[in-house]
């Protein structure tokens, strides 16, 4: 057999036999999958109807990449965009006008071109908004158009902007890290709250008008189907800052009671109560010069005064030594507000004060904060606001434990500090206070020294002085109209009506209504009626007139003479007590400028009186309070703040039909028939469970040593 013809056959075999090995090896295999060729867009009418396609991937991605490189701003994905970043929040087919498309479907006209429509939110810029973008032509894009105002007929504000998935996880987040737990006892013994057992559902709209986004989510146990398992706990967050660390609960309900927070709900379940509600509100401030101010006090949420504020401090020295017996200090001019110091958690205010910062700007082109210059805290004050305990006729006790509101300032202006407290009570009271503190100032003793103070160390004359402190109170009592009335008491010699006889010395009650600002204007000395009051022009239930009182506590030195020549610089101190016409032009009682000049004052207050009317006006109570002060050796090394505390209450007369106190849930009744073991009956019971618990403390920082100059 020729050569050839033996290789062609062996090659066949081979091939044979690789095939039947082939067969044996993919016996009993299943079958392989085809490979899957996505059919592209199909067009069964000359590509007609792609006018109407949704956007492709790769469409979407150029669309993508052509704004990131076109607008001019970082776009974040949106992700993981923050309120605060600018975003692309959606890419979606424009589709052509429907004039165009005709032309294009019906008349053989050109095919419009593809476009896409892009919604951005732009949060990261001076006036954050909403805009729309048509962009093309795809799927090349080279231009990009602005339609928001054209579409809408103004721009689109950013509080309208849709929600984000990512916003949902802030939020989410927020509850988790920050609100809950704020309340651990209740999340966790009440919720049985894991981490991960609840689910929230938010409601829409947000809020009640334009520009709110504030949104209650309503939690479930998260469990399938939680649509149908509420767990009765809803959060109301306030989520309209661009900056996430300021969102905020505005609201909290739970089987039907609201609350403030979820702090408030806590301490009502740890205690075995309803919480009280919100009771006082205020605007509060520091002003650069004359310190803590307060505007806007309501009293359930009726105002009572429009501003209490600190007008100045003054003290007088005596002394033997030139520079102690020329002193006047007018601490305003130093600025109290500047002075104002960092607090110490702990013995400033209590450790769980609330502590705020104050900014000011002075005596440079900066601003400059003083670190925890502001606490605010609710304090039990050791004593019964109320209480009787009855054992004639029924056995029983009730009684309200005296927690105030607080809100103090300390300014150290010099060698003296100045605790600045302004205390809301339960009863609608309000109490504005000063305590005196720090070093009492000196001369060197010599000569005939003793008629000037104390020898308080070898060579140390402790010098005599007053404090004399001013506050404006501008009260509006049931309205900015007011009148001044005095009522007080006399004896009057009568006959016993029931023994004609015998007479009796009883009391009587006096009243009168002060007409003027002069007959408004009390010397420092002088007698006072004890009760005198602004009165509105309506009555409470009983038909007296709504009022509040004024009542002053002041162990004050003697004024300045009058005929000395800076005198007049100072002449609030004159007075007592003086009420006079609110004016724009007489904002406060002294001036700053009064201090180096004053012998030609820039704001003589005496002035301010002038006889006028002030019967049913809108009236001011300038009010001084102080002490006489004569440093003794237990002045050192520092004078202590007891019996060194002076100032005024405001307190409600006829204003409410009976104690407004009576609704606090803080108060105490029980009978002798009852468990007063038992929670529900005595909440004060079930103090000790919560005392066992230990409070989260915040560890201690202070500031007050920081960006700090030495003379």
């Amino acid at each position: 057999m020729h050569m050839k013809t033996v290789l062609i056959l062996l090659v066949l075999a081979l091939a044979t036999i690789f095939a039947l090995v082939c067969v044996l090896l993919t016996r009993g295999r299943a079958p392989s999958t085809c490979q899957h060729q996505p059919p592209e867009q199909e067009d069964t009418d000359d590509g007609q109807s792609l006018v109407f396609a949704d956007l492709t991937p790769e469409e979407m991605v150029q669309v993508v990449r052509y704004l990131q490189g076109s607008l001019g701003v970082q776009l974040v994905d949106a992700s993981r965009a923050r309120p605060s970043d600018n975003c692309i929040a959606s890419v979606d087919v424009q589709v052509p006008a429907k004039a165009e498309v005709l032309r294009f479907l019906d008349g053989g006209g050109a095919r419009p071109p593809r476009e896409a429509l892009a919604v951005l939110y732009f949060g990261n810029q001076p006036d954050p908004n909403v805009t729309e973008y048509v962009v093309g032509p795809l799927p090349t894009p080279a231009y990009h158009r602005d339609i928001t105002v054209q579409k809408y007929g103004g721009k689109v504000p950013y509080h309208r902007r849709p929600t984000l998935a990512v916003e949902h996880k802030q939020i989410a987040g927020f509850l988790k890290s920050q609100v809950f737990p704020t309340a651990p006892s209740f999340m966790r013994q009440v919720m049985e709250y894991d981490g991960a057992s609840l689910a929230a559902l938010t409601a829409a709209p947000r809020g009640f008008q334009s520009g709110d986004r504030i949104t209650w989510f309503v939690l479930f146990q998260n469990v399938s189907g939680f649509f149908v398992h509420p767990v009765g706990l809803e959060v109301l967050v306030d989520h309209s800052s661009l900056d996430i660390s300021r969102w905020a609960v505005s609201r909290v309900f739970y089987n039907g009671q609201y609350y403030r927070d979820m702090v408030q709900l806590e301490s009502a379940y740890v205690q075995g109560r309803i919480s009280v509600e919100k009771a006082w509100s205020f605007a509060f401030g520091m002003s650069v010069n004359t310190g803590l101010r307060l505007f806007d006090i309501r009293h359930k949420g009726e105002r009572v005064a429009y501003e209490i504020s600190v007008q100045e401090a003054l003290s007088v020295y005596g002394s033997n030594c030139p520079g102690g017996m020329s002193t006047r200090y007018m601490d305003g001019s130093f600025g109290i507000g500047r002075y104002t110091s960092p607090l110490v958690r702990g013995v400033d205010c209590p450790y769980l004060a609330t502590y705020l910062d104050v900014h000011y700007l002075a005596h440079s082109q900066a601003s400059t904060i003083s670190k925890n210059a502001l606490c605010i805290f609710e304090q039990n004050l050791g004593s019964p606001l109320r209480r009787h305990y009855s054992n004639l006729q029924s056995l029983y006790y009730g009684g309200l434990v005296n927690s105030a509101l607080v809100v103090r300032s300390i300014a150290t202006v010099g060698n003296y500090d100045y605790v600045w407290d302004f205390i809301f009570y339960q009863n609608g009271a309000i109490e504005g206070k000063v305590q005196a503190t720090g070093y009492a100032s000196s001369s060197f003793l010599h000569g005939d020294g003793l008629r000037y103070g104390n020898r308080v160390w070898e060579h140390t004359l402790g010098t005599i002085h007053t404090h004399s402190v001013n506050y404006k109170v501008d009260l509006d009592v049931g309205g900015v109209k007011n009148s001044l009335v005095a009522h007080d008491m006399a004896f009057e010699m009568v006959r016993a009506p029931w023994s004609p006889e015998q007479q009796i010395e009883r009391p009587r009650l006096t009243k009168k209504v002060l007409d003027t600002e002069d007959q408004a204007a009390f010397r420092l000395q002088s007698k006072m009626p004890r009760y005198i009051y602004f009165a509105a022009n309506s009555k409470n239930k009983w038909g007296h007139q709504r009022g509040y009182r004024i009542q002053i506590t002041s162990f004050a030195g003697d004024h300045v003479p009058e005929a000395s020549s800076m005198e007049r610089a100072i002449s609030w101190a004159r007075y007592h007590l003086a009420v006079t016409r609110r004016k724009e032009e007489e904002p406060t009682s002294t001036s700053i400028y009064n201090q180096n000049d004053p012998w030609t004052p820039t704001v003589t207050f005496a002035n301010f009186i002038n006889n006028e009317t002030i019967t049913n006006e809108d009236l001011v109570a300038w009010i001084t309070t102080g002490f006489l002060h004569i440093p003794h050796s237990e002045d050192i090394p520092n004078t202590v703040t007891v019996g060194n505390s002076v100032g005024f209450l405001l307190r409600p007369y006829n204003y409410y039909d009976l104690d407004p106190s009576i609704y606090s849930h803080d108060g105490v009744f029980f009978t002798s028939e009852q468990d007063f073991t038992a929670c529900e009956i005595n909440p004060i019971a079930c103090l000790p469970k919560t005392a066992s618990c230990l409070p989260n403390l915040p560890p201690f920082t202070y500031d007050g040593f920081q960006n700090m100059s030495r003379l």
